[in-house]
């Protein structure tokens, strides 16, 4: 059982269900009493944005300051060259330097949105600032000698590829070293004396300590956040329409709040707990609620988890617009639009292919059984034949298409 901690911040993530492990949790414990303390999270940038199975660690984080420490936000503009291989069957693509750098700037825009980087008070580094200078001879001869290759084998992350008989190159097997150099020289610069992450970097965590520790003989810790994966078993931020963005060019506001929305019934308290700042009695309240009550605490959430990243004009307009689609019947002003080519339409296209075309179905087959079932509507108009015609006249400056009870689109010409 975890013990109860006196410092607010190991206190406030125990009870919200962020915590899963520490090295040393008394000491920490001390060290967060005395503060404040420098901890941070790195993030590799193998894609422009980051996603909702990121935003866990970011709320942390977010808490990590609110109680008086200093977050480091942690660019891997180094470590994405080579790739994380933690819990992966392949080797990641390797990126070019223009890439990682378009990457880290997409990446930057959702951070200001949690934490406060004036005076000081959050710091945004990039490890390429001390790994891009390495010489290879020199970080052999001083880091790479206090790696056991025994113990490396044997991290899960490592030892599952192994195991499945999938390769792992040279160059992902010195990622974890890489990763330990990271922590080493933030304590060296920055005084950083913790790392956090998710559980599967439990192993990266544990060789950074050791290295800062024998290095340095300096006294760091490590603390990672449980993997979560929603009640049906899915993992955490993915949706059958792929990942869900944080940045609001990749994944619309209205779609984000809707993937809150749409939350099942038995992770709502869980959720309200871990990604809001709501008290958690309140969270507790709002996840025993059953029945059609549960529907306004899902609203709730949706309106909390979007109001910290995109504002409180966009979750309000984000609520409105999804209750003028399902509740009236409404266009709404935020719908996601997909466009189609005026040559495409031609003279009129059977509406079974614009579905496909614009990929609103995956196939004619799935467009032909949804109308068959009385599942289409055009601007709310029951639509009964596959070959119903569709032009420039009739999507006119937009033309809702509703697909089932719960999946609208707007199609517009472009």
């Amino acid at each position: 059982m975890t013990p109860t901690p006196k410092s607010d911040f190991l206190r406030i993530i125990i009870e919200r269900g962020f915590f899963a492990d520490c090295t040393d949790l008394t000491a920490l414990d001390e060290a967060l009493i005395d503060g404040p303390v420098t901890a941070y999270i790195g993030y590799d940038a193998t894609a422009a944005s980051l996603h909702v199975g990121h935003l866990l660690n970011i709320m942390l984080l977010r808490w990590f300051q609110k109680t008086g420490n200093k977050p480091i936000t942690l660019m891997g503009g180094g470590t994405t060259k080579i790739g994380d291989p933690s819990f992966r069957s392949d080797e990641r693509p390797l990126l070019g330097p223009e890439q990682i750098q378009s990457n880290i700037d997409g990446i930057q825009k959702v951070f200001a949105r949690y934490l406060d980087y004036g005076d000081g008070q959050a710091v945004m580094l990039n490890n390429a600032e001390w790994l891009d200078g390495l010489n290879y001879l020199d970080f052999l001869r001083d880091i790479g000698r206090h790696f056991s290759i025994n113990r490396m084998l044997s991290f899960e992350s490592v030892k599952s590829r192994l195991d499945r008989e999938q390769s792992l190159s040279f160059l992902e097997f010195n990622y974890m070293i890489l990763q330990a150099y990271d922590f080493l020289e933030q304590f060296r610069r920055y005084g950083c004396r913790l790392q956090m992450g998710g559980s599967d970097q439990w192993g990266n965590i544990i060789n950074g300590v050791d290295l800062t520790r024998r290095v340095l003989d300096a006294e760091v810790f490590g603390l990672t956040t449980p993997l979560l994966t929603t009640s049906d078993g899915r993992k955490m931020g993915k949706s059958q329409g792929g990942a869900i963005w944080l940045n609001g060019d990749m994944l619309s506001p209205y779609e984000f709040w809707q993937f809150w929305r749409n939350t099942t019934d038995a992770d709502v308290g869980r959720f309200l707990k871990l990604y809001t700042e709501l008290p958690v009695a309140e969270c507790d309240r709002l996840g025993a609620l059953q029945g059609s009550e549960i529907n306004a605490a899902k609203v709730i959430l949706a309106n909390e988890v979007t109001t910290l990243l995109h504002g409180a004009e966009a979750a309000a307009s984000a609520e409105a617009t999804a209750r003028e689609v399902f509740e009236q019947g409404g266009a709404g002003g935020d719908l996601e639009v997909v466009r189609i080519g005026a040559d495409a339409l031609g003279a009129g296209l059977p509406v079974i292919q614009l579905l496909t075309l614009t990929g609103i179905t995956a196939s004619g087959k799935e467009a032909k059984r949804l109308i068959a079932e009385g599942g289409l509507r055009l601007n709310n108009d029951l639509v009964s034949d596959p070959q119903t015609p569709v032009d420039a006249g009739v999507i006119g400056d937009g033309l809702k298409v509703s697909v089932g009870k719960k999946k609208h689109r707007m199609v517009q010409i472009g």
